[in-house]
């Protein structure tokens, strides 16, 4: 199945990756959800933009906790750089990513679609100024805007927020655009994302997939399941593109 999976890829015109959870678990970032998930010990509350109106200081402390503190170092594993060389070689045309933890980046990836944001920056809830990570200091929380002096927030999408452009925009072209698409580390669970892999493959793409279990797009899209985790999953196919 690898070796057909790579040929797919190599011969595709453009393929796209579309990565959830399951890629960064790896790289010590538990996934939000199932038995080992964040919401198991964290209130899925205190990510709701509008909790996070109501009692700001409180959802920056376990912000901070949880993406700033608990995974601020986290590094990219094998399955990031093997979509880095893919891009590099021209056999990926740019991912699509749920996660917001800015991973593709730091390996490498050049075409990122971050579909829910991204934790390495910020942005003004007033005056919508955007910083780096690096230019504020989490030490005083909640951080304020160096322009207006309003309240920072994560530039990710809260519960209740919508999907930021152009990231929604770019993701969905692509459906219509790419005839590959290697789905990494993503259940199908959370919308409107979920529907990202149906529209690519309504529209003719072959669908790859790499989980360590079935998921929601297993036995709906998937042309090709490769049922195994991410890092090994991604080794074994460049081993096979490698002897194309």
């Amino acid at each position: 199945m690898y070796a057909r999976a790579a040929k797919i890829i190599a011969s595709s015109k453009r393929c796209t990756a579309f990565t959830g959870a399951g890629i960064s678990v790896e790289s010590g970032i538990p996934p939000f959800r199932g038995k080992n998930g964040l919401w198991n010990k964290y209130d899925p509350q205190t990510f709701d933009i509008q909790y996070f109106h109501n009692h700001t200081q409180r959802s920056w402390e376990v912000i901070r906790e949880i993406f700033y503190d608990l995974f601020g170092s986290v590094k990219p594993n094998a399955a990031h750089y093997a979509l880095v060389e893919l891009e590099a070689n021209s056999m990926l045309s740019s991912i699509i990513t749920q996660n917001v933890d800015n991973l593709h980046y730091d390996a490498g990836s050049k075409i990122v679609h971050e579909f829910h944001g991204s934790l390495k920056k910020l942005v003004c809830l007033n005056c919508r100024a955007k910083y780096s990570l690096l230019e504020i200091d989490l030490n005083v929380l909640p951080p304020g805007c160096k322009k207006c002096g309003n309240i920072l927030k994560p530039d990710v999408i809260f519960f209740g927020e919508a999907i930021p452009e152009p990231a929604m925009t770019n993701s969905f072209n692509e459906t219509t655009k790419s005839d590959c698409f290697i789905l990494i580390g993503t259940t199908g669970t959370v919308a409107p994302a979920n529907m990202i892999p149906a529209a690519a493959k309504s529209n003719g793409a072959k669908i790859i997939e790499i989980n360590p279990s079935r998921s929601e797009y297993t036995d709906s899209v998937t042309d090709i399941f490769l049922e195994e985790k991410a890092t090994i999953a991604m080794e074994k196919l460049m081993e096979e593109i490698d002897k194309l």
